[in-house]
């Protein structure tokens, strides 16, 4: 607990009341001297009857004074520094009130039925989407919310935010089997005749390359042929292979039904079959894919896949006419507006919010007032003295004055009813 300038500048104003409270007390000290003085030397205006009313109102007045002086003091010390039970209260019960102020905090603000009191009469969904419904709340919403996103990928170490991710994606890839869902896929593909088309590319390519490539097909078949044949007839048999090659090839082009073409169709659907239920295929693709995964390039384009949606994702929230910005501004308002009107959804979220509510309430209550008894048991005894009495002291002196004034009152009335009965 620090003792600031605000405090120095209320305990200013509390010695000056003390000075007026004081002053009251001196001033009906001085009256009850003068008129117990007046009446013992008799003789004059003192011996009238108005003077022992003076006198009677002037003592009581003293005694309130100096009795409301007494309780006013012992809160923050001892009266004229003597060590009487019971005073210096603040000081020496300090983390008593903490703990009893806690207990009053937990039993009474952070009770259960009035937290959920509170919170069912306060209408919170209705307010809120009335507020989030409103013109320009939406957008400072999303400004808020975007701002908060740049500030948490800002703080975010890309080196560990890639070795998580990485982590993460090569963990489930592995777990994930591929080979029953790829063959079951391309089942679906060669039944409906999908593969077609790539086929028809292949052959088309297949039939231009061979058209393009006569020399150098038949000069590998030349130079394959063994040394003691002569060189025209190595040519002549390597123009004859490439001449079945190119009928095969023009064949398999022309011809949708041609056998080459139905041989591949069913080994395709045998491949798709073997995908699915053969436990040998299956597991090479599975060794396949993690073998694929656990290369170093895999790994990181998957790393890599990080900063660029990082990229993304930033210039997005800092443009406020970027179509992240502009989806999630038009999302925020059509939710205000149906929290706003829908009265089942409200009920659904104040019930939500008073279970969270009771959840907090319940599993922090002793955290809660175990705060405020702890924080109060930290303070330093006479600082707090000093600072409560700074901040209440000033309205404690008017005790002083009223008990002053009420004492004469009452001492003139018991006077009066004194004498005349």
């Amino acid at each position: 607990m620090q003792y600031t300038e605000s405090d120095a500048l209320k305990r200013r104003g509390v010695r000056k009341m003390k000075t007026v409270a004081t002053g009251f007390l001196l001033g009906a000290t001085l009256v009850y001297a003068l008129t117990t003085w007046g009446l013992r030397s008799g003789g004059g205006w003192w011996s009238w009857d108005w003077a022992g009313y003076v006198q009677a109102a002037a003592e009581a007045g003293m005694v309130g004074g100096l009795a409301d002086w007494f309780a006013v003091t012992a809160l923050f010390k001892h009266p004229l520094g003597l060590p009487i039970p019971h005073t210096a209260i603040i000081p020496t019960k300090k983390d008593v009130f903490g703990r009893s102020l806690g207990q009053f905090v937990g039993e009474n603000f952070l009770a259960v039925p009035v937290v959920r009191a509170r919170l069912g009469g306060l209408s919170v969904a209705r307010r809120a989407g009335e507020w989030l419904a409103a013109p320009g709340s939406a957008e400072r919403v999303t400004k808020e919310l975007s701002a908060a996103l740049r500030g948490a990928l800002r703080v975010l170490r890309d080196e560990d935010v890639q070795a998580v991710v990485g982590e993460a994606v090569t963990r489930r890839a592995q777990a994930t089997q591929i080979a029953q869902p790829i063959g079951q896929m391309l089942a679906r593909v060669f039944a409906d005749g999908g593969h077609r088309g790539v086929v028809d590319m292949v052959v088309n390519r297949l039939h231009d390359w061979l058209v393009t490539h006569e020399d150098r097909i038949v000069a590998t078949v030349s130079q394959g042929a063994p040394g003691w044949t002569p060189r025209f007839i190595d040519r002549q048999v390597g123009t004859r292979v490439y001449r079945e090659l190119l009928r095969f090839a023009t064949e398999m082009r022309d011809d949708p039904e041609h056998a080459a073409r139905g041989a591949l169709d069913e080994f395709l659907a045998d491949f798709a079959k073997e995908l699915q239920t053969d436990p040998d295929t299956i597991a090479r693709v599975e060794r396949a894919k993690n073998d694929l995964l656990d290369r170093p390039e895999v790994q990181g384009l998957i790393a890599s896949a990080w900063s660029a949606v990082r990229t993304m994702v930033m210039e997005a929230a800092e443009d406020p006419d970027s179509e992240l910005r502009r989806r999630a501004t038009s999302a925020i308002r059509s939710f205000g507006r149906r929290l706003a009107s829908d009265g089942r959804m409200q009920g659904k979220a104040d019930k939500w919010l008073g279970d969270a509510a009771e959840y907090v309430v319940t599993t922090y209550r002793s955290d809660i007032t175990s705060l405020i008894s702890d924080t109060v048991a930290g303070w330093d005894a006479d600082e707090a003295s000093r600072k409560i009495e700074a901040n209440v002291g000033r309205d404690l002196q008017f005790i002083r004055i009223n008990g002053t004034v009420v004492g004469a009152f009452a001492g003139l009335l018991i006077h009066t009813a004194s004498t005349w009965l």
